[in-house]
């Protein structure tokens, strides 16, 4: 299996990607979950098979960093011992759904997770590698603000709904019903052009003027959204965040010796499920506002090889000085990797310095260009439009 072939796809586990640091292997939690168990076995693979560093990313995933070819199997092995392991890389990639971690046991949201990834899995959809489910079933959505592109969710009645991203309402569906209509939502996408080249997006689908058929109609308006989470203690557990979305093993054993599961989310936070204390460690963000939680920061160099400057050095410098409303994103390179949308500030590192975008993506034009990591540091008010 060469890892080097699949360059520019979402990394999986069977489907790893080549980085600066070795192969970078996803594991997509079934569920949204991990049990204390399966915390330790990956802890214990990142220690022994990799570098030892640990992504959480915004696809409520985990990412072990630094594996070689020649250990790539033994990792697969182990995988697959943890029952986190898909049949095939075209099952695994199909398999991305976001699971909103405040679920409460006995409700729907696991059984539909379940559901779900069964559905996908015998299904023969050739979806886009970015293209996903998320599963925001609550009495308030806390999913609507990140990337899916079929959304389940819950009306003001509190009544199954099932809604094309970028579409306003969405169609009331029968709890046995639904993950049927969001597989027909999928399909709808799929034959009606939304995927071209492996690529496609639902919004952006659906701004084009693509009409769903009137049986994917709905008008039914999803339940509000609620406020940003933010680390502190919920009724499902602690919610602590991980630093520029990085943590060594050691951090990850920590919740594993605690004997609680985690839950995942896309915010480069994890729910340590039913525990009642915040957890302690230098990689973890425990305060709701903590300045690096308005950071964010992809892997950078040297861990990646197509970046262009050390991201998360600079974002952590720069953190202290970005205002409680702003949020800044420093990338490596253009593509933008940890953060698709906009910021109100952007820093694109580039072989001559970096590029500063305000209000926009890695995507857009800069307003300077080639600047100085010193500069920016030494006056970070050039940032924000300071002199």
């Amino acid at each position: 299996m060469s890892a080097a072939a699949v360059k520019g796809w979402c990394p999986g586990a069977l489907r790893p990607m080549q980085s600066g640091d070795g192969l970078v292997v996803r594991v997509r939690p079934f569920g949204g979950r991990l049990d204390a168990a399966q915390i330790a076995g990956l802890a214990h693979l990142a220690e022994r098979h990799g570098n030892g560093l640990i992504d959480v990313t915004s696809r409520a995933n985990l990412q072990i960093r630094g594996i070689s070819e020649a250990s790539h199997r033994l990792v697969l092995d182990g995988l697959a011992q943890l029952a986190l392991l898909d049949p095939d890389a075209d099952t695994e990639s199909r398999r991305n759904i976001l699971v909103t971690p405040f679920w409460r046991t006995g409700d729907e949201t696991q059984s539909l997770a379940a559901e779900l990834e069964e559905a996908l899995a015998d299904s023969p959809l050739q979806l886009p590698t970015k293209f996903g489910f998320a599963i925001d079933d609550g009495t308030s959505r806390v999913l609507a603000g990140d990337s899916a592109d079929v959304r389940i969710e819950r009306d003001s009645s509190g009544g199954f709904l099932v809604r094309a991203d970028g579409a306003k309402l969405g169609r009331s569906v029968a709890r046995g019903d639904v993950v049927t209509a969001a597989l027909a939502l999928a399909n709808w996408f799929v034959t009606s052009g939304g995927a071209k080249g492996g690529r496609g997006r639902m919004a952006a689908h659906v701004a084009a003027d693509a009409v769903l058929p009137e049986a994917l109609r709905g008008e039914a308006e999803p339940a509000p959204i609620m406020a940003a989470s933010r680390p502190g203690l919920y009724p499902q557990g602690a919610m602590v965040g991980v630093a520029f979305g990085q943590m060594p093993h050691a951090t990850l054993n920590q919740f594993a010796g605690c004997g609680h599961a985690l839950r995942m989310t896309p915010w480069r936070m994890v729910l340590s499920e039913g525990k009642r204390v915040m957890p302690s460690a230098p990689d973890l963000i425990t305060e709701a506002y903590d300045p690096a939680l308005r950071v964010i920061a992809c892997s950078g160099a040297p861990r990646c090889r197509e970046a262009h400057a050390d991201t998360r050095a600079l974002a952590a410098a720069l953190a202290p000085n970005i205002g409680a409303a702003a949020r800044l994103h420093v990338s490596g390179c253009a593509k933008g990797c940890a953060h698709s949308g906009s910021a109100a500030i952007t820093l694109v590192a580039t072989g001559a310095g970096f590029d500063l975008v305000r209000g926009g993506s890695t995507r857009d034009e800069p307003i300077l260009r080639g600047l100085n990591r010193d500069d920016i540091v030494g006056n970070p008010s050039i940032l924000m439009g300071g002199h």
